[in-house]
């Protein structure tokens, strides 16, 4: 159990642990969504390894462990058009502070949202941040809060912002039973994930044109900015022949849709904290033809689970040099660097040490006062 107030701090053998998810996809996603689906296999594997863990997060999530509701639905898939998401942010917080005794970790997974938890409660509250670490207004938020206790998703994410108290870099992991293996090549290039300047899936046409293979773009178009970028560097390309756009797909649907690619093409132009598509592709057997922006060098080996270049030429180059990849040595690496059961026991680990931290403090704080009392009690008797 937790620590009470005028009891001392004890670790647990069998930890009970929030996870606060953002509210924009449920968890696990419908559709599109990298934060949530982490979320959810941290969720399974934890569970699995007795750890007792209550979730934050839409009422739509499906969960083998108990789900706290903040909102009804996803807000972003919802039937009902959300005005003001902030708010809902708000009322969450309020909803975990007034749980927060019950809890040995507070894990915070929705980045500078939740951070105010870390001034308010005497529970540890960690956060994994997903998002890049390279802005200077959401660095200022993080560095507002010295009490909070961090977790990269990979050493890029966390060099751009060394000064962060940082814990540990943990790498993701996912559920190798949920993508099928396929050992044979197959005759399209795949892109997915979602359409941004970041992502650059215009890039990923270029290595189709230039490679002469097929493009199949599997992704996300969201608001105004998702729509314009769009129509101004995809449309003019897309024939549904050569240049096709299947539109955002269902995790039931991602393995068929990597699985039967020559090899996924990961262009991006930003620093990329992890890439979890990444992992995705090997998982079926797929390699990957990408840029060294972020995480990349550390989760794709070049010329061995696929082909590493900042220049696109170059990368479409390499696509005739992809059937020299070994298919089963990609499924092989994801199980070997990247599964639930690595990802979850580093995560348990990480609980123990910030409870013990709390411990420590706690015993700290006792023998000072036990001290001060003593003095106190001596000068009284003078």
């Amino acid at each position: 159990m937790p620590c009470r107030a005028g009891t001392p701090f004890a670790i647990p053998d069998r930890m009970r642990v929030a996870l606060l998810s953002p509210l924009f996809e449920s968890v696990p996603p419908r559709l599109y969504g990298g934060t949530e689906r982490v979320v959810y296999n941290l969720c399974q594997s934890l569970k699995k390894l007795k750890t007792e863990v209550v979730l934050f997060a839409a009422g739509d999530s499906t969960v083998d462990v108990e789900l706290v509701s903040v909102v009804p639905e996803a807000i972003r898939l919802s039937k009902v058009p959300c005005t003001d998401p902030v708010a809902h942010h708000f009322r969450m917080l309020a909803m975990v502070l007034e749980r927060a005794g019950d809890f040995d970790v507070i894990h915070n997974h929705h980045d500078y949202w939740m951070l105010p938890l870390s001034e308010m409660t005497q529970t540890p509250v960690l956060s994994t941040l997903h998002g890049r670490t390279d802005l200077p207004e959401i660095n200022a938020a993080y560095c507002s809060y010295p009490k909070g206790r961090f977790v990269s998703i990979s050493q890029s994410q966390r060099n751009l912002l060394p000064q962060l108290p940082w814990v540990k870099a943990i790498h993701h992991g996912i559920d190798l039973s949920n993508f099928e293996f396929y050992p044979n090549p197959g005759k399209y290039l795949a892109f997915l994930g979602r359409i941004s300047g970041e992502k650059r899936p215009e890039w990923a046409i270029e290595i189709a044109f230039r490679s002469g293979v097929p493009l199949k773009i599997a992704a996300k178009i969201e608001g105004a900015a998702g729509k314009d970028y769009y129509a101004r560097h995809l449309k003019p390309y897309v024939d549904g022949k050569f240049i096709e756009f299947v539109g955002e797909i269902s995790e039931d649907e991602k393995s068929e849709f990597l699985g039967n690619a020559l090899a996924l093409v990961f262009p991006i132009d930003w620093p990329e904290p992890f890439g979890l598509v990444v992992i995705e592709s090997l998982a079926c057997g797929t390699p990957v033809l990408a840029r060294p922006c972020g995480a990349v060098p550390e989760i794709l080996e070049d010329s061995v689970t696929g082909f590493i270049d900042s220049d696109i030429r170059k990368l479409a180059n390499r696509v005739k040099d992809i059937v020299s990849i070994d298919r089963k040595f990609c499924r092989d690496w994801v199980n070997q660097k990247f599964s639930l059961n690595r990802m979850a026991e580093d995560y348990i680990h990480v609980y123990h040490q910030v409870a013990a931290q709390k411990r420590r403090a706690y015993t700290h704080r006792r023998n000072l006062l036990h001290t001060i009392e003593r003095t106190s009690n001596r000068n009284s008797e003078d």
